[in-house]
């Protein structure tokens, strides 16, 4: 069953991979990019503190350590464990793979770009949805950067399924410490009102 599965990710793979065009081979370079996002989160940054002061500090730091979390998950618990091959790697397939920035590190189960991008994006989308609305417009982003890496040749669609429950799996814990934390912030407070 685990081997028709493989192949049925393979076969997905291959005819996701095989729509490209010399435009999107430069849009897609750019947007598999990690470092090339980082002017957008600095931008995040100053908006959060800018609106939200000291809260918009705590919100970065809950999602910084997310992010870690998931990024050290994805590369150092399942890529050691499973060691499934890149596809780019993969011999039976690897002449056939279109591939457009390199192939990076021999295994992609689970892919970190899927899973930091979506622990972002549901971190954010957890603590901002009652105040800006528009939060949700991250999932997209996060969809279209994970696509990204199947179109440049280096991820299977579930490196990125599992990356991305990876991802929100480690936004929802990051999420209930950050009430946890709240709440007993709110409790110390309290007591100190009434000593008061």
């Amino acid at each position: 069953m685990i081997e028709k599965i493989k192949e049925w990710d393979t076969q997905l793979f291959l005819l996701l991979n095989s729509f490209h065009t010399p435009l999107m081979d430069t849009a897609m370079y750019w947007i598999t990019d990690k470092w090339f996002w980082f002017p957008f989160y600095g931008l995040i940054i100053v908006f959060l503190i800018k609106r939200y002061k000291w809260q918009g500090l705590w919100i970065v730091i809950a999602v910084v350590i997310a992010i870690t979390l998931a990024d050290q998950i994805a590369s150092a618990v399942f890529k050691p464990y499973f060691l499934r091959k890149r596809p780019c790697y993969e011999e039976a397939i690897t002449q056939i793979v279109h591939v457009v920035r390199g192939c990076g590190g021999q295994y992609g189960f689970v892919s970190s770009h899927a899973s930091t991008t979506f622990a972002f994006a549901m971190l954010m989308w957890l603590l901002l949805r009652n105040s800006l609305p528009y939060i949700s417009y991250l999932f997209y982003w996060a969809f279209l950067v994970s696509y990204s890496r199947i179109y440049v040749g280096v991820h299977y669609p579930l490196d990125l399924f599992f990356g991305a429950m990876v991802g929100i799996g480690c936004a929802l814990v990051m999420y209930m410490l950050y009430k946890l934390l709240k709440i007993d912030k709110r409790a110390i407070s309290s007591k100190q009102q009434i000593n008061n």
